[in-house]
């Protein structure tokens, strides 16, 4: 019985190794090497992922994001990589990690994108990793610690195959991507500089799967806040809409912002007031997210306030947004006023380019090699904002190389641990040619 149970294995051990090598009969001897050692390591990198996620790291907790960035720090010297920390006092953030490898002069240049940070602070009750058979639940798991333990596992993939000696490499994994600091300018002034050093971009945030289909994320759109305030002449409610005083301040922001609903929308634009309010003597707090506000039901209202986003897919459309916007504010009614202003430090727009396109193709060509079904590209609109934007203009990049999730960024976030698989090797696979064509 027991010799007879060894030949079954051994058979099953053998099929399962024919049908590895006959869909990955397209790679190449190092490829293939790269395949069998992500599947090799996925417990190690299962293990990794749920180190991490243990320990908190929402923005506004310092010494969890610099934890974290110890651990990927202990991941990537061993590598061949150059790491540093980057404190970001000067924008009341923790830092970023930034991690260099050289390789060979005149190959690509690549650039590595992910972030150390959650939306989960510390006193999130949200904070364990828990394994669920084939996925896994926890704060981050998808967003963006599945995305390092991605880039962990494709980089180990590579060093055990010889490919990753000859790539040139930097990593920026940023302390602030779920709450940048500010200014943004300051945030975002050592990612902005490898995205000019760099020939690709790589974004590891997650995978989205639409339909059943794992999506390729050649664009992404931008983030905007905007704040309204209209005024009006106050005095007793039996006197409003005459020539003397008018419409009132809540008339008057009602009127904008509808006509923002109607006159506004066009393709890829997405635009919504978050918060409002509107009386005598309206106050909002410091951050912009809480607002007071008193009057009564005979007067007539001081003032309004109101405070949302838009989102654009190009820098072009963002423009022209914000001058239809200032058009319909400025059209104010009788015995009001009006002003809108925009929040510095919004996120651009990556807008869908020939490159990006064409660095799908080749990604593409590497899922027929895997045996995977080609990725069509993602609508963008299915696609938030991110900080590969801040080098969109520069180099061409892809996103979405990160592990692929559901829930992100609410208690419950669940991962699927299968896609450290199949996402590791697509990376690893995909680096290495990239990196000497």
């Amino acid at each position: 019985m027991l010799r007879a149970t060894k030949s079954f294995l051994t058979v099953v051990a053998l099929a399962t190794s024919l049908v590895a090598s006959s869909a990955y009969a397209q790679l190449s001897t190092p490829e293939k090497r790269m395949a069998n050692v992500v599947d090799s390591e996925f417990e190690r990198s299962v293990s990794l992922l749920a180190k991490m996620v243990d320990q908190n790291s929402g923005t506004m907790n310092f010494a969890g994001v610099k934890a974290i960035g110890i651990m990927m720090r202990a991941e990537l010297e061993p590598l061949g990589f150059t790491v540093m920390w980057k404190p970001m006092t000067a924008t009341n953030r923790a830092g970023h990690l930034i991690a260099t490898h050289k390789g060979k002069a005149g190959n690509k240049r690549l650039l590595l994108i992910g972030h150390l940070d959650t939306v989960f602070e510390k006193d999130s009750p949200f904070q364990k990793f828990i394994r669920k058979g084939e996925e896994a639940e926890g704060p981050g798991a998808g967003d963006d610690k599945g995305g390092m333990v991605v880039m962990i596992a494709a980089l180990r993939a590579m060093k055990a195959a010889d490919t990753l000696k000859t790539a040139n490499i930097e990593i920026i994994l940023t302390g602030d991507e779920e709450d940048a600091g500010d200014p943004i300018e300051t945030a975002r002034e050592d990612l902005i500089a490898a995205g000019k050093r760099a020939d690709v971009a790589l974004d590891f945030e997650g995978l989205v799967i639409d339909a059943g289909r794992d999506m390729g994320s050649i664009a992404r759109r931008s983030s905007n806040s905007w704040t309204l305030t209209a005024t009006g002449k106050t005095g007793h409610s039996s006197l409003i809409f005459g020539s003397e005083y008018g419409d009132g301040a809540i008339n008057e922001i009602v009127r904008i912002l509808a006509r923002f609903r109607y006159e506004l929308p066009e393709t890829n634009l997405t635009f919504n007031t978050g918060l409002i309010a509107g009386g005598t003597i309206v106050t909002l707090d410091p951050q912009s997210i809480r607002a007071s506000a008193s009057g009564k039901s005979n007067i007539i209202p001081a003032t309004a306030t109101a405070r949302g986003d838009f989102r654009t897919l190009s820098d072009e459309q963002t423009k022209r947004v914000r001058a239809k916007m200032e058009t319909i504010v400025a059209a104010h009614a009788p015995v009001t006023s009006a002003t809108i202003s925009f929040d510095p430090g919004g996120y651009p727009a990556m807008a869908p380019t020939d490159g990006n396109r064409a660095l799908l193709t080749k990604l593409n060509r590497i899922n027929i090699d895997l045996g995977l079904p080609e990725m069509a590209p993602l609508d963008p609109l299915k696609r938030g904002a991110g900080d590969i934007s801040f080098v969109a203009d520069d180099v061409d990049g892809l996103v979405g190389l990160g592990t692929a999730s559901r829930g992100d960024h609410a208690p419950g976030e669940t991962v699927s641990l299968t896609s450290i698989r199949r996402q590791a090797k697509r990376a690893a696979i995909l680096m290495s040619r990239l990196s000497t064509k």
